[in-house]
């Protein structure tokens, strides 16, 4: 007995009723060819003007299934018309209807069993056509926003190896221009809540900062910001004022972020030249290290890890002696590292360690194969040896500080020099003890000879731990408290255990 127009009417009220209940949800598209599937007794799914199946009620898509619909939905845009029944005879019937979409996409169910499928899949094509539409959208939304993500970052790592230039150049194409001078901000959050405050810190700073969420940390959101926006004024030093050596920052950026989001942390440099980006990342790590455990959840960087002190012409001219085997260095093949890509390679790793394969992109097994390459060409273990891993850091430092060729130049002739030579002068001893005197000042449990035992022990904390008669956490709470003391970050790449062991090097305590 057939139905009444009364019980047809009622029918396609739930049906219209069921779909929009349907729409409101995530994966909408899904849900609603999954639902007409089962309403309509035959597979649902969307196909493009190509035949490409476009979505369907389930993830994987039976080519065998979906076939007929294929064809269909090539023969009826060929035609031009916006909905049809094709195909019988040997194969399934096949409704389609157009949606309003662009590119066209059509709608089809293949072998239906119900007899009022063109008025279902008309009611359906409205709002099908609109959460496809909806969905397309926020894909596009997603490579986009991806896109532009994966572009900051590499202005970052431009930046971080020294292409300031080309990282000027692509950052004024995405906006804001980098600015002459900049402080950063390494924040501490919750991974899964990192594009939203980046979002957040994006709107508080009136668009002004360059965010990057970190490719190397992934709890960690990286800003680049103008110092007018951050607050304290260029050469403005806040230690001359306080006689704090870690002074609180001002009501300005950092504080906002630790009052929007409490989960947070912030870490700030010091107001630095756009070049001496890398050198702000690691003064804000080390800002890090004191904020994770101050009551206010920041701190901004109040120490001086500039090493260039420690020489003279000599000492920059041991700097490229000790280098010299990967600057002369020819790759056997064209798509072998280069002398400046494993020299990238080693400041990366000295920076992050095994994360280094984060920040440069490549795979970790490439990175301990360009490791094992570089303790050959250097004849010294790097990847082990904290007193090598030491002179390979300060030998970056010296030999792509701004006046390092200056000084090779002016070097007299003689004797190569020594790191025992370059740590011998007066200036260097000024520097250690300036670096070791928080730690000589602090309390025993938290000073000197917790790091030098920790430092002998290649900074390894189970050996260090051994050494000291105690448990591996409790040598951990003790070097955290150094941290605290210092300022500095000993535990979180970047590290100052190289400026502490070359310190401890030069007066003469290791």
């Amino acid at each position: 007995m057939p139905a009444s127009p009364s019980d047809v009417r009622a029918d396609r009220a739930d049906n219209v009723l069921a779909l929009a209940r349907l729409a409101s949800r995530r994966g909408a598209v899904r849900d609603m060819l999954g639902w007409l599937t089962r309403r309509a007794g035959g597979p649902a799914v969307l196909v493009g003007d190509t035949g490409r199946v476009l979505a369907g009620p389930g993830g994987e898509h039976d080519l065998a299934v979906t076939r007929p619909a294929a064809d269909a939905a090539v023969e009826l845009h060929r035609r031009g018309a916006p909905s049809a029944v094709l195909g019988g005879g040997e194969g399934p019937p096949v409704h389609l209807i157009a949606l309003d979409t662009d590119p066209s996409t059509y709608l089809a169910v293949i072998g239906p069993d119900d007899p009022h499928c063109g008025t279902l899949l008309a009611d359906a094509a409205r709002t099908l056509a609109l959460c496809w539409r909806l969905e397309q959208a926020e894909r596009a939304r997603r490579r986009i926003e991806s896109a532009e993500e994966h572009s900051r970052e590499a202005v970052l790592h431009l930046l971080m190896v020294g292409s300031v230039p080309a990282a000027q150049r692509i950052a004024g194409a995405l906006r804001p221009a980098l600015p002459a001078v900049v402080q950063m901000y390494v924040i501490e959050c919750p991974r899964p809540r990192r594009r939203e405050i980046a979002r957040r810190i994006d709107r508080e700073a009136g668009g002004a900062a360059w965010i990057v969420p970190c490719p190397v940390r992934p709890n960690h959101v990286l800003a680049l910001v103008p110092p007018e926006t951050a607050g304290p004024a260029i050469g403005t030093d806040p230690a001359e004022v306080s006689g704090d050596p870690h002074p609180p920052l001002p009501a300005s950026l950092d504080l906002l972020i630790v009052r929007l989001v409490p989960e947070c942390r912030v870490g700030v440099s010091a107001a630095v030249a756009l070049r001496d980006t890398p050198t702000a990342y690691e003064q804000a790590i080390h800002a890090l290290a004191v904020a994770r455990n101050a009551p206010e959840r920041r701190a901004g960087f109040g120490g001086d890890v500039d090493v260039t002190v420690l020489a003279g012409p000599e000492g920059y001219l041991w700097a490229s002696e000790l280098l010299a085997p990967c600057l002369r260095y020819a790759p056997a093949r064209r798509a072998d590292p280069g002398p400046q890509e494993l020299l990238g390679t080693l400041g990366s790793w000295l920076s992050f360690g095994g994360a280094a394969s984060r920040h440069l992109k490549i795979h970790r097994n490439t990175l301990a194969a360009r490791m094992r390459h570089l303790d050959e060409l250097l004849g010294v273990e790097v990847s082990r040896s904290l007193a090598a891993q030491s002179a390979a850091w300060l030998a970056l430092r010296l030999h792509t500080a701004p006046q390092a060729a200056a000084a090779r130049a002016q070097a007299p002739p003689g004797p190569t020099a020594t790191l025992d030579t370059v740590l011998g002068t007066p200036a260097a001893g000024t520097w250690a003890r300036a670096q070791l005197r928080p730690l000589e000042q602090a309390r025993p449990t938290a000073g000197l000879e917790t790091v030098r035992t920790w430092l002998r022990a290649d900074a390894r904390l189970p050996a260090a731990a051994a050494a000291l008669g105690i448990s591996p956490p409790g040598a951990r709470k003790r070097l955290t408290r150094a941290e605290d003391v210092l300022g500095r970050s000993l535990l979180t790449a970047p590290s100052a255990k190289y400026e502490l062991w070359l310190a401890m090097r030069a007066l003469g305590s290791l």
